[in-house]
């Protein structure tokens, strides 16, 4: 067995990813409440929304009140998701500080998601790091359907490794290679990460794991083992995606943080408040979340109310 890290960082990504396809509006308010709890809960890294359209993802419409509304403790950097300047723009408006852009290893889902060539993202991108870098602004980028596509399949290796060496040289500061549908093993894991890895530092390089058939747990081991120690998560298991049909949500950061401490990796992270943040959106959608950490807390009741 390779030798593990000894600290992993975890980046949150349940109000955006996570709320991002649920049909049910949830108020800005319980939005707030819902990353204050992130945040007692030790969470540093959080994606709290995303400055796409209003009419394509109704349930981030409010981006900018929440933004403006956030608490801005010193240790906690706070994520956007943009798609181009007009969201770039619109999320320096709110004071963001960190943003992520978003292609993929699929031209077919890279059409369907966001309208684009997986060449035409690279340019629409390498225009809105530099203009982000120009105002000391920092950048994540998502590489989805790296490992399978919903449309094409399995996903070649060096295309994920190609596209993540064009965001390295475009500025940005980490690359998150992502299992959109949640349909990866640890071979593909192996395969893929070990690929990139010739041209990206481990550093450099976050898992984003959705947890469709159960394996997202073993792909972060498979993670650990190649050197990663970033891996994005969201509290009650929360996600999925409009244009990856049948996806699950992503791997559940309470049971993430579970996982990890009973192997001696610290995180930082209190699983029993994760699992409060949880209850608040349970009841906010209500209906039961996914994680295996907030089924089994104490008092529990049909949606998140203790």
């Amino acid at each position: 067995m390779s030798k593990l890290p000894p600290r992993v960082r975890i980046v949150e990504v349940g109000p955006r990813d996570g709320l991002q396809n649920e049909p049910l509006p949830v108020p800005t308010t319980v939005k707030l409440a819902f990353i204050a709890k992130l945040v007692d809960a030790g969470l540093k890294d959080i994606e709290v929304t995303s400055f796409v359209s209003p009419k394509a993802v109704p349930q981030l419409a409010d981006a900018g009140d929440v933004m403006r509304a956030l608490p801005r403790p010193t240790d906690v950097v706070y994520s956007v998701l943009v798609p181009n300047i007009k969201g770039l723009e619109r999320a320096i408006e709110a004071g963001a500080k960190r943003i992520a852009v978003f292609t993929a290893a699929s031209e077919t889902f890279t059409q369907k998601n966001i309208g684009m060539t997986i060449a035409q993202s690279l340019d629409t991108f390498r225009e809105v790091v530099a203009r982000a870098t120009e105002r000391g602004i920092s950048a994540r980028g998502y590489i989805s359907t790296a490992f399978v596509c919903p449309y094409a399949g399995d996903t070649d290796k060096e295309r994920v490794r190609a596209i993540a060496s064009s965001l390295l040289d475009m500025g940005i500061e980490e690359i998150a290679i992502s299992d959109t549908i949640g349909a990866a093993a640890p071979t593909h894991v192996a395969a893929t990460v070990q690929c990139v890895l010739a041209d990206v530092p481990a550093e450099r390089i976050a898992l984003h794991f959705h947890d469709t058939y159960g394996t997202a747990l073993a792909n972060v081991y498979a993670g650990l083992q190649l050197g990663v120690t970033t891996f994005d998560s969201s509290t009650g298991g929360l996600g999925g995606c409009p244009f990856a049909p049948g996806a699950a949500g992503n791997v559940a950061t309470e049971d993430l943080v579970y996982f990890l401490h009973r192997m001696g990796i610290e995180t930082g992270v209190d699983t029993a408040k994760v699992v409060d943040a949880a209850s608040i959106i349970a009841d906010a959608l209500q209906r039961p979340l996914r994680s295996a950490q907030w089924r089994m807390r104490p008092e529990k009741s049909s949606t998140g109310r203790r």
